[in-house]
């Protein structure tokens, strides 16, 4: 239930979009952000995100992102201007952040007979790819039938119901040992990402020879380096450069 609304949160905000932007009276770039927010918390602390269920406990660290979801789109539903809206959909992301690789790990510790657990992870695949597909056909109907609103409404009974089952039926578990949270990794990947998507977004009404965009994508590169160099000098890094072996190597 919880990769089912996610997914269909990719997709569906996109065919609101022209809706959104008569209710708000949003620019082309609102709109833009309105989108590539969401995209882009969850892209930067998946893997952060991850790392806190093996440390704090899976289950709980699950049920923590229902709840931020599901109060993140109630407050998109609710939002009276478009810079509200990308407020609430960047905490409607970080909310999705702990769902998907927390899910994998629930998943891999609750199936651990090899048929069974490769059974489950087939179902997961499957469902992303309808709910990515369900997210289109369901946001123009929705939308079309009731308002742009309605498209957040409907993770809200979903996302209450997937807390509950959470709690009757997924055992809580840890990693034994937990990775170290990497601070400086998780940081440049946020300036990064963050930099280089304000750049593009903003390049056409800007110019792209301005120097506000010049810097963003100066910073972004900077970043860039920056932590290719950064991680691989750390044990236990969010992000590896080398590989495995090469790691273990250093470290020696």
């Amino acid at each position: 239930m919880s990769l089912l609304v996610v997914g269909i949160d990719v997709t569906i905000v996109n065919v609101a979009l022209p809706a959104i932007g008569r209710g708000l009276h949003a620019s082309l770039s609102g709109l833009q952000w309105s989108v590539d927010a969401y995209t882009l918390v969850i892209g930067s602390l998946l893997m952060a995100s991850g790392s806190m269920g093996d440390r704090f406990g899976r289950r709980r660290v699950f049920q923590t992102g229902l709840a931020v979801f599901t109060v993140g789109s109630l407050l998109c539903s609710l939002a009276t201007s478009v810079t509200a809206l990308v407020a609430f959909r960047a905490l409607q992301a970080l909310g999705g952040s702990m769902l998907n690789p927390v899910a994998l790990s629930i998943i891999s510790n609750t199936f651990t007979e090899r048929r069974a657990r490769a059974r489950a992870m087939g179902i997961w695949a499957a469902v992303f790819g309808l709910s990515l597909a369900l997210g289109p056909v369901l946001g123009g109907f929705l939308v079309s039938a009731v308002s742009w609103r309605a498209i957040f409404w409907i993770n809200i009974p979903i996302g209450v119901a997937a807390i509950i089952l959470t709690q009757l039926f997924v055992p809580e578990s840890k990693a034994a040992t937990a990775r170290r949270f990497d601070p400086w990794g998780q940081s440049l990947v946020i300036i990064t990402l963050a930099t280089l998507t304000y750049g593009v977004i903003e390049g056409p009404s800007r110019g792209w020879g301005s120097p506000l965009i010049v810097a963003m994508f100066t910073v972004a590169a900077a970043a860039a380096v920056t932590l290719v160099r950064v991680e691989s000098r750390r044990e236990q890094p969010l992000l590896a450069p080398r590989r495995p072996d090469q790691l273990d190597a250093g470290g020696q």
